[in-house]
């Protein structure tokens, strides 16, 4: 009976640990500090409850760095309301619907459909001895685990062609 008492207060210790622990999408990218940017869009989007409450999400993280190398301009003008469409379709480029973890890949290009693909928009992810891609970006760390999915942060804003 001990035995028994003591394990079911050890796995409650577990799960509340496993809990308190967990973040979705949006928590992990703010707890990582280097989003603030891709945070803000998304919030300017109306796509951050989304990010926060979907589930088996894949997102393609740009950090800072990578906003700050577009145009000068560019992240002010993706910002004003009457381009919000716009924006909104730059950030859904980098979602998709699915997890997809890096020990998925294929040692080759496969195209995957993002969240709001319209007509032939595809992400080209390849993975080779020098890493991972996507588009033009370099995946630079894969595999950040939220609780509603996988963040992989790149070092370039992807941009959907017309």
């Amino acid at each position: 009976m001990r035995k028994t008492l003591f394990g079911a207060v050890a796995a409650l210790g577990l799960l509340s640990a496993t809990a308190a622990n967990s973040a979705n999408i949006v928590e992990t990218a703010q707890g990582a500090g280097s989003f603030g940017t891709l945070l803000a869009a998304a919030q300017a989007a109306g796509l951050a409850d989304a990010l926060a409450t979907g589930e088996n999400l894949t997102v393609f993280a740009p950090t800072d760095e990578a906003f700050a190398a577009l145009p000068e301009g560019t992240v002010e003008n993706l910002l004003k309301p009457e381009n919000k469409d716009q924006l909104v379709a730059v950030l859904s480029y980098h979602v998709l619907p699915r997890k997809l973890s890096s020990n998925m890949l294929p040692g080759r290009t496969i195209h995957v459909k993002t969240i709001k693909s319209s007509g032939d928009k595809l992400l080209s992810v390849t993975k080779s001895g020098s890493g991972v891609s996507v588009d033009e970006a370099n995946v630079i760390s894969a595999d950040v685990m939220a609780d509603n999915g996988i963040i992989h942060v790149i070092d370039k804003v992807m941009l959907p062609s017309n």
